[in-house]
């Protein structure tokens, strides 16, 4: 399938809006050989891994960006992550039966949509909307238009083999900007009227210039070099054994001895690490070890 897991860049040359096109592929099967999802689940978790692509390529950040979805109803918890290096990882939490079809409530019941940016250093920047709309796509669109005065424009759709997205904003602070040659509210309108006319399967199956042209045909468009895109998870036994020097020693130790070693799943990629008696004390000597002080002589 062209343009397998890369992400898009386009630019309207006049009109002061950006855009990016995202297909997810196989770092899309990724997400879905962690569970068995339902498809009435698998669906806005698809989208919102393309939206959660789309969206990191718009900040310029060392670290990742997170869309979760909290909600008390069949669907619990969604989450979605992009990193700064173009990589992308994804789950859902979900009970009992998830309707096929309906909107945001059907799925997730009342719940909310958190935005999240992680940097390297410093505390993290969030945004919080209500979970409303007919998807995940009309959530977020809600969030830039309230919490960042941003208009964007969303296009969204997943089966079992793909994911993609498209993304329209308009660049902030254009209004002023001598230099466009056309009415950039009018241009605005008239570019989501067009991107609307899009079908799920033109989304999913057009190639990135053969879509950009279908669509915007008679408008000056600049299409950058693509950016490939991979799933990766991030959990390490490093990882596994900070958390459980955190945990500390006596609740760990007390865990081995209860069920013979400690076992841990990662449930974004099924990974598993175990620790016998011996890993985890080896792991809490050496700890101790390090901690120390210098012996005098």
């Amino acid at each position: 399938m062209s343009d397998s897991d890369s992400l898009h860049r386009f630019l309207f040359e006049n009109s002061g809006i950006r855009g990016n096109l995202v297909h997810l592929d196989a770092s899309w099967r990724a997400v879905l050989d962690a569970h068995p999802y339902p498809d009435a689940v698998r669906e806005p978790l698809g989208e919102a891994l393309a939206a959660v692509a789309l969206l990191a390529a718009t900040i310029k950040f060392d670290g990742s960006l997170i869309v979760q979805a909290q909600a008390s109803g069949p669907i619990r918890t969604l989450v979605a992550q992009a990193t700064s290096a173009r990589t992308l990882r994804g789950l859902a939490r979900w009970e009992g039966e998830v309707p096929a079809d309906g909107d945001l409530a059907a799925r997730f019941g009342e719940g909310r949509l958190v935005l999240t940016i992680e940097r390297g250093a410093g505390e993290p920047y969030q945004g919080i909307v209500p979970l409303t709309g007919q998807g995940i796509a009309q959530a977020i669109e809600h969030y830039f238009g309230d919490s960042e005065q941003l208009p964007t424009r969303l296009q969204l759709t997943a089966n079992g083999q793909r994911a993609a997205g498209l993304l329209l904003q308009r660049l902030p602070g254009v209004a002023d900007d001598a230099h466009l040659s056309l009415d950039t509210s009018d241009d605005w309108n008239r570019v989501g009227l067009l991107a609307n006319t899009l079908s799920p399967e033109e989304l999913a199956g057009l190639s990135a210039p053969d879509l950009l042209h279908r669509l915007f045909h008679e408008d000056d468009l600049r299409l950058f070099e693509p950016e490939p895109l991979a799933f990766r998870c991030g959990c390490s036994r490093t990882r596994i054994e900070d958390m459980l020097r955190a945990l500390g020693e006596s609740e760990a130790m007390s865990i081995v001895s209860e069920r013979g070693a400690i076992e841990v799943t990662c449930e974004f990629c099924n990974r598993s690490y175990r620790l016998d008696a011996v890993d985890a004390g080896q792991l809490f000597t050496t700890a101790t070890r390090h901690e120390a002080p210098p012996a005098h002589h």
